[in-house]
């Protein structure tokens, strides 16, 4: 008995590019949907714009559509789309700057094999509306932080720690060595680490505030008391 066809979104990334190489459209969307979310955010971590993110994208599906004949499977998929997308990104910087863009691959690692940990990102667990309302801003905090990173720096965290590529991956897929990957991704927790901690220092200034609205209601109250109570006591 002949078996039966896999289904579109059960096939792996190599009989999907077969399928996509015989004029299948279909099986393109469905490389597409699988790789959406690291290509994006990749895109995203270069050009610091959703709009453009989302730009430099569409033209890096049509470049890896029109030019998929030349992916031989010496790496995988994701790493050769993600090649990609950074030079579709990069060609966009450059076009927005103005002027040539100048990726400095191979600068020299100070401490290549070190790692710290990451900075603690918030829970996904459901909670109250406030606490979702706090999540959100953490994590418009950690974001607006990853964006103050420099270009080289950021593209690697986001790869590494947002889309847990391995070393290899990573450095295959920015064409670098493993151990500039390594030094980036260091330099860039360093970074996030320490304007995290400026955020909280001034943050903490700021707990438990007592100005304002919450010393007027306390003082309020008091006099409210006062005056419904016993006469003031005599000297």
């Amino acid at each position: 008995m002949a078996a039966l066809p896999v289904p579109l979104d059960a096939a792996d990334d190599s009989r999907l590019v077969e399928q996509v190489r015989h004029g299948d459209d279909a099986a393109f969307a469905v490389l597409m949907r699988r790789h959406n979310r690291r290509l994006y955010r990749t895109a995203r971590a270069i050009l610091k714009d959703d709009a453009a993110a989302e730009d430099a994208l569409q033209e890096a599906y049509v470049a890896a559509y029109r030019h998929l004949d030349r992916f031989r499977g010496d790496s995988g998929l994701a790493t050769w789309l993600t090649r990609i997308v950074v030079n579709q990104a990069l060609q966009a910087l450059r076009r927005t700057r103005r002027e040539q863009v100048v990726v400095l691959f191979d600068d020299p690692a100070d401490d290549p094999d070190a790692e710290a940990a990451s900075p603690d990102f918030p829970s996904r667990t459901t909670g109250t509306p406030e606490t979702a309302m706090l999540r959100a801003e953490m994590r418009r905090l950690i974001e607006r932080k990853i964006d103050e990173l420099p270009e080289v720096h950021r593209t690697v965290f986001v790869l590494r720690e947002i889309e847990d590529m391995t070393v290899e991956e990573t450095a295959g897929a920015l064409a670098i060595p493993a151990a500039t990957v390594r030094s980036r991704l260091f330099r860039a927790k360093a970074r996030l680490r320490e304007s995290l901690a400026q955020e909280m220092d001034i943050a903490i200034h700021d707990v438990f505030g007592f100005d304002g609205a919450r010393c007027d209601r306390i003082v309020e109250a008091v006099l409210s008391r006062l005056r419904s109570g016993p006469p003031h006591p005599t000297g």
